[in-house]
Order: structure tokens, then C-alpha cells, then sequence
């Protein structure tokens, strides 16, 4: 499962890319703050998956 929720952030931030850009694109503000929006998400959810990485590394270690 930790695979799929890293990939569902790059995913999150890649969309939210394409969005902010095609609210500039077009003038569209609130797709603009949308695309921020979801890159944030993506930006949260690859910080908690790094997070939960570091502590099984830590837990681990500890194990020996």
C-alpha cells in the first residue's frame, strides 16, 4: 500500500500542475487556486509517506 499512496502524491501533484497552469493559461483564477489546492494535498501526502518511512527505518534499527 505504500507504493500506491506515493504514487497517488506524485499523481495529486502532477494534476494539480496541470491545472494551475491552465488556470493561468485561461485567466481562471479559482482553477488556478484549485491546482495549488491539489498540489498541496500531494505535497501532505508524500511528506506523511516519507514520515512513516523514517520511523519503520528508525523502528528497525532499534530491533538489532
Amino acid at each position: 500500500m505504500r507504493k500506491n499512496e506515493k504514487t497517488r502524491a506524485k499523481v495529486e501533484q502532477a494534476e494539480g500542475k496541470v491545472k494551475e497552469g491552465a488556470g493561468r493559461a485561461v485567466g481562471n483564477e479559482r482553477l488556478t487556486a484549485e491546482g495549488r489546492a491539489e498540489q498541496s494535498q500531494g505535497d501532505v501526502r508524500e511528506a506523511k509517506e516519507k514520515m512513516k518511512g523514517g520511523a519503520r527505518k528508525a523502528k528497525d534499527a532499534f530491533k538489532r
